[in-house]
């Protein structure tokens, strides 16, 4: 049989759910410019700072 979790485990997990509902993934295209092909920059970004990464160069 398993073990039961305890009540302590059930607590952080959800203070980690909870603070990881705070953070995003973004995807943005990139134009090489000695190509001109699209190339993908993946990011973790708090939510908070989603327009000031977008906005980058």
């Amino acid at each position: 049989m398993a073990k039961a979790a305890s009540k302590n485990a059930k607590v952080k997990d959800q203070k980690a759910a909870a603070e990881a509902k705070n953070w995003t993934k973004v995807i943005r295209a990139v134009r090489s410019p000695k190509t001109g092909a699209y190339t993908f920059k993946e990011a973790i970004v708090h939510k908070d700072k989603v327009k000031d990464y977008m906005s980058e160069k």
